[in-house]
Order: structure tokens, then sequence, then C-alpha cells
């Protein structure tokens, strides 16, 4: 059941933000590349839509996403149409639990997560990208917790329409991000690698461009719990993807991902998006012979059957099928038909391949 009296209302950009205005790129659609692209916005060119709103739709239609009110716009056409069409959410989530611990998945849109992070002692909680206020806040009253904070990865509507409605409800409630996204009612600007405390949870921020400027990762310490390190990616890394490089290039979200898998094998990935089933069958489309990716393959697929949760792997399990973690592989890169040149610093390769895969992926459609 939705919460009574909570309303979605309408996003600032932030504390004491405006929205900044930009011209309107020529239709990618028309021709060439056009001239005058938004600083760090790589340039896909294709008449595609699609049902996500972050499908790849050209320049032209990120830009007014990601930077006007047309954006904020179709974002709520998109939770209205997912409200009625998946009242009880897209999917069937696990909550994940450790002695003092618990993680609940919020599915919300067609196929985005939330995450509702509870100090179970103190009944203290954080939320993570809280696009759909009314499921969220659902949730924190099943629940019985007090949210004192809002982790936002990134400005895009599908992870932080939700801010100002939460907001408005939960007054004492702060919301972290990068000041280098235009988040919705930001409070409290983080740098890399600062630590946030919310009851006996510890989140360390990690800066994670590529997808946005400002992407950010955030880093659960299992350790007080007895559990593993949980990274809550956003658009960063999915179930066997990675984002889109809408505002980065592939070495800076190689960088990124590279961020990613230092944090240890151990480390539960939580992921911003159920887009497991169509990321397996795209790797497996690239790398024939891979046990672990059939094996994974075929159990998503019952899970998707049976309309439950892919979430969460592990960034060891990931590295073992999941094609932008794997651009060091030489059986990947033969797949691709690529090699490093002579004089081809490690990294410029793999940058070069997960460019390749990334391009492959933007093409490709599941069937």
């Amino acid at each position: 059941a939705r919460p009574a009296g909570l309303r979605e209302q309408p996003a600032s950009h932030g504390t004491g933000l405006r929205r900044q205005s930009s011209s309107r790129p020529a239709d990618p659609g028309a021709g060439p590349e056009p001239r005058g692209l938004p600083e760090g916005v790589e340039y896909i060119p294709t008449r595609k839509k699609g049902k996500n709103p972050m499908k790849p739709v050209g320049v032209a239609w990120y830009t007014l996403y990601a930077r006007t009110r047309l954006g904020y716009l179709f974002y709520q056409r998109q939770l209205k149409k997912a409200q009625e069409r998946y009242p009880q959410g897209h999917s069937t989530p696990q909550p994940c639990c450790f002695p003092g611990l618990k993680i609940l998945p919020i599915p919300v849109l067609s196929n985005n997560y939330s995450y509702l992070v509870i100090d179970t002692g103190s009944s203290r909680a954080a939320v993570v990208d809280p696009s759909d206020p009314l499921a969220v806040e659902a949730a924190i009253e099943e629940e019985g917790v007090v949210l004192e904070a809002i982790f936002c990865t990134h400005k895009h509507w599908d992870h932080s329409g939700g801010n100002a409605a939460l907001r408005q409800r939960h007054s004492a409630c702060k919301v972290y991000g990068s000041a280098l996204d235009t988040i919705p009612e930001l409070t409290n600007p983080l740098a890399d690698r600062e630590k946030v405390s919310v009851g006996r949870l510890s989140f360390e921020a990690l800066a994670t461009p590529g997808h946005t400027v400002g992407h950010m990762a955030y880093v659960l310490d299992g350790g007080p719990f007895g559990g593993p390190p949980c990274l809550f990616s956003g658009d960063l890394l999915f179930l066997a993807g990675c984002g889109k490089l809408f505002e980065g290039s592939p070495e800076t979200m190689l960088a990124s991902l590279d961020v990613a898998v230092s944090l240890g094998e151990d480390t539960l990935l939580w992921p911003g998006h159920e887009y497991a089933l169509e990321c397996l069958t795209f790797a497996s489309r690239l790398e024939l012979d891979n046990p672990a990716l059939e094996q994974k393959l075929q159990w998503a697929r019952r899970q998707q059957q049976e309309k439950r949760s892919t979430c969460p792997s592990t960034l060891g399990e990931e590295q073992t099928y999941n094609p932008f973690l794997r651009t060091h592989r030489p059986e990947l890169q033969a797949a691709l038909g690529m090699q490093q040149g002579s004089r081809e610093d490690p990294d410029a390769f793999r940058a070069r391949v997960l460019k390749e895969v990334r391009r492959r992926k933007d093409l490709f459609k599941a069937t």
C-alpha cells in the first residue's frame, strides 16, 4: 500500500542552484555529429527509441532529459506508468540481513532499484537513489525506521526524482552526492573517499565519473555487522554490464571501474538497474565459451521467469563474466578481434577494448 499524504514534488537541482539552460543540439539522426555538444558528452548516433529514458536516443534527447524540466516531466510520466503496471514492483527482491544490518532492495520504475539500508539496532536508515518516493516511503513505514540520509549516485531523474518529496516528509533528512552533478535537494556535497555515518552504518563515497561527470558510488562497511563490503553502484556497474558513457570517455569509465574492482572480490554489488538478463545475453554473444557466463545466464532466465530480483552479485563473480570488467582478458580481446599495439600502453589498450564493447552493447538488441 502507498502511504497517504506523500506527493511527488518538482525538484530543484540542489540547494541554491538553478537549472542552467542549454541550446538543443542538432538532430543526431540527421547526419554527421552535431557541433557544440556539452563538454564530456559522447555522441551516439541512432534513431532508436526506447521505453527506458536512458536508451540510446541521441545527445539531443539526453540534453533535454538531464538538463531541462522536460526531463522531469518525462520522469513523472514514466513513474506513473510504472506504478500502474507494477503496483508491487517489477520484481520480487530478497532482503539481505546481517546481525544489526538490513538491506532492502526496492524495485521502482520499470527496472530501477532503490535501497533502504537499516541499522536495525537503532532503527536509523539511509536510502540510495529514491526515484519513487511513494514506494520508498511505504518501505520506511513498514520497517518502522527513521530516514536520516539520502545517498544519490547521480543527477538523472530515475535515480534522484524522489528526493524532494522525501525531504518534504522527513525534514531532518540530508541529501548526499557530488556537487559536480546537479542533484535535486542536495544538502551535503561529498568529496571522493569522504565518509558518512548513519547510526552504526558507515558509507564511503567514491567518485566514479563516466556515466555522468559527478557520478558517485557508495560503499557500506559491512565489518561491524560481520558482513562483506557493499557497493551501491548506481549506473557505474550492473550485473554483467556498465552504464553508458554519457559524460565521460572510455578512459574515465575504465578508471572508475578499476576503483570498484579494487574493493575486493567478496564485495556485494547492488546495482541501480535490473539489466541482468539483457547484459548476460549480450555478454554471451561475445564470449561463446565461458562456463561461468553460461551458468549465470541460465540462472538469470529462471529468476526472470519467477519475477525475482537478480541482485546482489559479487565483484569476484562479475569478473568471471562481465565484459566491462574483462578488458584485460585475452579471450575477450580475441573475440573482439583486437590486439595491443607494440608500443601501446596496457591501460590505453584496455580503454580501446572497453570502447568497443560499449559500442557493441549500444547497438545490441536482445531477441
